[in-house]
């Protein structure tokens, strides 16, 4: 096993020599239940809601997600990457504001909350309530590498005591079914990912609605990242780096579903979603590998997810709780994936599309299980976070 020795941290991209790396664990993993405002709650009411919270999160399924986290952190090993894994707190702990209350959920997605540009360490300020103390796990892993100097910078804690998420439609009944939609259905067997708006009242964004191209970042407006994050993310960043922002691309969460960059001059990118006239201008001299030929969302996440998380997720709304249960990942995480450099990279096994492309652009493509990404809300990049890159600072 590789040492767990720290060493600066320094990470401009997504592609440069992979050195250390966090991997995220699903261990202790909560549904979530957040009560907003004061009125009707009761220690009875939590108690009705933590017992079926625990039936929707059975010993063997998560001991199955460690085991692929486990085997992607070897992987990375093999390839003499040092991988340091956050310890969870106790996500079934009840915390509160003066506004609402909340448990949390787990660290699997260690990416979505922080955002390492260089030598900085940016902590993100979700939307969510369940979010809020996330972050904190990392916190450990943080203070070994403060020895080192880094700058560790966190977004201001929003209050979230109004509507955070104005619907993106009226009613369902409005919507108009886009071809993104109709695939989205052909590929998860009928369900369809629901949008929400983001409000501009708070600086609220999380990490993954970017991607790192040295002195240059794409952030993506979307339902987890508003304009105020942007200026917010360009204000701590100085004048260094520029924060390019598009709204076009993808209505819902993050932007490693939609846009990887590959090395300097190659992107991959979603062509669900993007195409020549909404692509980014950022992109405009890059080469571009168009791809959305996804593998459905596995049967097994299917039938777990309809047999166990929905109904489950149904009785604790009756109760008037929030939950994160009928949360799953578009069936476009497939293409998330992960650089061990720029010739180099780890990719879900069941993606035999995307393997096919990679390989035919010359890259060598390592593949792994990742058995439960679409119930865990994120892929291979989104489960990890790169903290050392044998890199520089450049302009591409």
């Amino acid at each position: 096993m590789t040492e767990k020795k720290f060493s600066k941290i320094n990470s401009h991209n997504e592609w440069d020599k992979l050195k250390e790396i966090i991997v995220g664990t699903s261990k202790g993993t909560m549904p979530t239940l957040t009560w907003k405002g004061k009125e009707n709650f009761s220690e009875d009411l939590l108690q009705k809601a933590y017992s079926l919270a625990k039936k929707a999160a059975p010993k063997w399924f998560y001991e199955e997600v460690e085991e692929d986290l486990d085997n992607l952190a070897k992987t990375l090993e093999s390839f003499g990457v040092i991988v340091h894994r956050p310890e969870p707190f106790d996500f079934s702990e009840m915390y509160g504001t003066p506004f609402w209350k909340s448990t949390s959920n787990n660290i699997y997605n260690t990416r979505d909350l922080n955002l390492v540009v260089g030598n900085n360490v940016i902590e993100s300020p979700s939307y969510l309530e369940s979010r809020y103390y996330e972050a904190t796990a990392l916190y450990p892993i943080w203070y070994e590498y403060f020895e080192y100097g880094f700058k560790w910078i966190a977004g201001p804690k929003p209050k979230l005591n109004y509507l955070v998420k104005p619907p993106y439609f009226r009613t369902e009944d409005e919507r108009i079914f886009t071809d993104e939609d109709l695939k989205h259905k052909e590929l998860t067997g009928g369900r369809l990912e629901k949008l929400h708006k983001i409000a501009e009242k708070e600086i609220i964004f999380e990490a993954a609605n970017t991607v790192r191209m040295g002195r240059d970042l794409l952030y993506l407006i979307s339902s987890s990242g508003n304009h105020l994050g942007a200026k917010w993310l360009q204000s701590v960043l100085g004048e260094e780096y520029k924060v390019h922002t598009t709204k076009d691309i993808y209505r819902s969460s993050h932007i490693d579903s939609t846009v990887m960059c590959l090395k300097p001059g190659l992107v991959l990118l979603n062509d669900t979603r993007v195409n020549e006239k909404t692509c980014p201008e950022i992109f405009k001299n890059w080469d571009k590998l168009y791809f959305s030929d996804v593998a459905p969302t596995s049967e097994q996440e299917l039938k777990h997810q309809k047999e166990l998380r929905d109904p489950i997720g149904y009785e604790i709304e009756e109760l008037g709780f929030e939950t994160n249960l009928h949360d799953m990942s578009s069936p476009w995480v497939g293409l998330n994936f992960l650089s061990i450099d720029p010739e180099t990279v780890v990719v879900d096994k069941r993606q035999t599309s995307l393997i096919n492309l990679l390989e035919k652009n010359k890259f060598t493509v390592v593949p792994i299980s990742m058995r439960h990404i679409y119930t865990q809300g994120g892929g291979i990049h989104c489960a990890t976070l790169d903290t050392v890159r044998e890199s520089k600072l450049e302009k591409y």
